[in-house]
């Protein structure tokens, strides 16, 4: 929330993409990859839809996918700087948010 008497150009942080344009590649290779899942996993919705990454308070998910009798989620965490994969059978991992091969 912003301060009273603030202008909106002081609410946000400086992006110089020079300075970023790494991180831009890596997250985009990141979510390229997680977006496959989701697209093979998702039910089919119209327009693709169903492959959206929705935003949550920490970063982005895929939500609830099946696979098998499980169902997982991957989640990036922005905060954190992981990529978290939850499996209903109580299974939890995390992947450093990193550029790798």
């Amino acid at each position: 929330m912003r301060e009273p008497g603030t202008d909106q150009a002081s609410a946000w942080p400086a992006l110089p993409y020079a300075e970023w344009r790494d991180t831009l590649a890596t997250m985009h290779m990141w979510s390229q990859i997680v977006g496959k899942i989701r697209l093979a996993l998702a039910p089919p919705v119209n327009h693709g839809w169903h492959v959206t990454l929705p935003v949550t308070a920490r970063g982005f998910t895929t939500g609830s996918l099946s696979h098998g009798a499980r169902f997982f989620q991957i989640d990036f965490d922005f905060v954190a700087h992981v990529c978290r994969i939850i499996v209903s059978d109580g299974r939890e991992e995390e992947i450093a948010l990193r550029p790798m091969a």
